[in-house]
């Protein structure tokens, strides 16, 4: 069965996953390592999990723990590149589907933006979501989960 992973501590979408998963009749596992505190959903589908503190304590429970028909929500471009590695799918709460034809662009990006922000240019944070951000978000995860199924079934 495919889960839905959420990298959960700065997800936005986190209540579209849960209204997706109710109506797909999906298993949901939220980790966070409670920086920023999570009221878990009263959903008998959704798990959530607390790791300790730590950078990227959370990516590596949710990339040890992810396999080829499970889909990982988040904005964690190595986190999204680790979970492709082991051939699950991904998506960003903007709709960015991430796939290994895009993924190696956002890394070098990301290494870019990183280098910018160490010698002190300002790069600026995401924008905030839209509704079409949200809009295009549902219908990436309606996509990706689709796949996820038929690669199941294959």
């Amino acid at each position: 069965m495919t889960t839905l992973f959420v990298d959960g501590d700065a997800c936005p979408v986190r209540e579209e996953v849960y209204r997706v998963a109710d109506r797909l009749g999906l298993p949901v596992v939220v980790v966070a390592n409670g920086s920023r505190p999570i009221r878990p959903p009263n959903r008998p589908n959704v798990t959530m999990i607390t790791v300790e503190a730590g950078a990227d304590v959370a990516d590596n429970w949710i990339a040890e723990r992810i396999v080829n028909t499970d889909v990982c929500i988040t904005t964690d471009i190595p986190l999204a590149a680790r979970c492709l590695a082991k051939g699950a799918r991904g998506v960003a709460p903007s709709g960015k589907i991430w796939t290994r034809d895009n993924i190696g662009n956002a890394l070098a990006g990301r290494a870019v933006g990183q280098y910018l922000r160490e010698i002190g240019v300002a790069t600026g944070g995401p924008a905030p979501l839209t509704k079409q951000d949200r809009s295009r978000f549902l219908s990436a995860l309606d996509s990706v989960v689709q796949a996820a199924r038929q690669e199941k079934s294959a």
